[in-house]
């Protein structure tokens, strides 16, 4: 598998584009609507949050998936039209405006939006940006369609990879956005990847299901589960591979790259959570089975004690413990070690459950670099899991304190 560039317009047949179209009315020189088209149809599945409270956009996509198609994919940010008047109304009416202007039906487009719950979307403004929106479609749109779906995010989030698949070439990419609001279930977050390999779109959607318990389900930025979060995949067969409809071989090569992609925007996702200082990644060996290890390793990383410590480079490894004891695994406490880890070294800070004497300062040199890894390592078996998150800071507060107004 190679790592390229194009994200999401580098695949046969996908174009993209990102432009400013006025619902970030305060930040003009800001991209605020983001659209990815393919030149023919495509099969396509997507997974959601499970948040209760779902956003209008979430309904209709669901609907206009229903038969396993699409063509597009048109998504806003600066407003979350969650819980807002004319919700739904005003997500159709972008997959109408959007369909129109593509020629392609109206059920074939995915909808998505990001931002501020409860208020009004300036449906308007988006009417009249989507011709000029589609006129900018190109196979260098996807930086411009990166940067149109971030909200509080700092980074762009986008990758693409090429991989062989029953003798063929085949390309995928993604986009991502989530800096707040992250914690499963499911996808914490926008993401929309494309390829042009041929896949069924049932299958399709076990696939995603698989590549996103083991990846998009492995963040927590601040334990809270968006209204919005979507990750829709379109697959549009052009690289002309036999369809993957069952297990096998050229399957597992796609998981691969799927699970590849995902992981890459998820560790995105985590080091740019809103005000974080650090990446941090709860590694688990040992374990007696690899459910376990995830369960462990998510309670870790969603510790706002953890993440406080982090944010001060405090080895307080009880924190730590403390998470996994209420993780709801089953796991010895008595037989687990505890180390931190960064490019600056390592070091042994519990062992067998119990404190052990360590260079405070030597930890904190290692915790005070940009990545941490906290490795836990147990003795029941062969299970091993990961995830990641971040640390807690002051900025998070002045962001949040402040984000509607």
């Amino acid at each position: 598998m190679q790592e390229i560039t194009g994200g999401v317009a580098a695949p046969i047949g996908f174009t993209a584009a990102g432009i400013h179209c006025g619902v970030k009315n305060k930040n003009p020189e800001k991209k605020d609507v983001a659209l990815i088209y393919s030149e023919v149809p495509c099969a396509a599945a997507a997974v959601y949050t499970k948040n209760r409270v779902k956003a209008a956009p979430i309904w209709v996509t669901m609907e206009n998936l229903s038969d396993g198609k699409a063509q597009a994919v048109i998504c806003n940010s600066g407003n979350a039209n969650a819980c807002a008047p004319g919700g739904t109304e005003n997500a159709k009416t972008m997959c109408k405006a959007a369909a129109r202007t593509l020629n392609i039906p109206e059920s074939d487009v995915v909808v998505a939006s990001t931002g501020v719950i409860g208020q009004p979307l300036n449906i308007g403004v988006i009417e009249a940006g989507i011709p000029a929106l589609v006129s900018a479609l190109s196979k260098d749109g996807s930086d411009a369609a990166a940067r149109a779906i971030m909200t509080t995010d700092l980074m762009k989030k986008e990758i693409a990879v090429r991989f062989n698949l029953d003798g063929k070439t085949v390309t995928m990419g993604g986009i991502a956005k989530g800096s707040g609001m992250i914690h499963p279930n499911m996808g914490t977050m926008l993401c929309f990847i494309t390829t042009d390999a041929a896949v069924e779109p049932v299958y399709l959607r076990k696939l995603l299901l698989a590549a996103a318990e083991r990846t998009f389900n492995r963040v927590s930025v601040d334990g809270d589960t968006s209204t919005n979060d979507m990750c829709a995949v379109l697959t549009n067969g052009l690289a002309g591979n036999t369809v993957i409809a069952a297990e096998g071989k050229d399957s597992e090569a796609f998981l691969d790259a799927l699970v590849h992609v995902c992981r890459y925007l998820a560790r995105c996702m985590a080091e740019d959570g809103e005000g974080a200082t650090h990446l941090v990644t709860a590694k688990v060996g040992g374990a007696s089975d690899n459910e376990t290890a995830a369960a462990l390793s998510m309670a870790v990383v969603s510790s706002s004690l953890v993440k406080a410590a982090m944010f001060g480079a405090d080895a307080n490894w009880g924190r730590v413990l403390c998470a996994m004891g209420y993780s709801g695994a089953d796991f010895r406490p008595e037989a687990t070690d505890v180390y931190f880890r960064s490019k600056s070294g390592e070091i042994l800070v519990c062992s067998a459950g119990t404190g052990i004497s360590f260079d405070e300062a030597e930890a904190k040199r290692i915790l005070s670099e940009k990545e941490i890894i906290i490795d836990i390592r147990l003795s029941e078996g062969g299970g091993t899991g990961e995830a990641w998150g971040c640390d807690l800071t002051y900025d998070y507060v002045r962001i949040n304190g402040d984000y509607r107004t």
